[in-house]
């Protein structure tokens, strides 16, 4: 490996700013803010904005989206494009 190629694989602190959650994992974002983790050790701190503590998919929130009214949509502009085009 090259030498001042690639970048420095460390140690990093990625937290969640909507849930709070925060783990310790190993990557080569860089960080200008530090966090003291739980083995008494200082890290880099990455905020992120959606984990898998505040996504809506793995927390079981998810919304329901009224597929079937999109669908009546879709075929009501559908329809009255395609009797117009007809008519023509």
């Amino acid at each position: 490996m090259k030498k001042e190629l690639h970048p420095e694989y460390r140690q990093v602190v990625f937290q969640d700013t909507s849930s709070d959650f925060k783990f310790l994992t190993r990557s080569t974002m860089n960080s200008g803010e530090t966090i003291q983790w739980e083995d008494g050790n200082t890290y880099p701190v990455i905020k992120i904005e959606v984990s898998s503590a505040s996504h809506p998919f793995y927390t079981g929130k998810n919304m329901f989206i009224d597929t079937a009214g999109r669908v009546e949509k879709f075929r009501t502009r559908y329809s009255k494009k395609e009797q117009s085009s007809e008519n023509k």
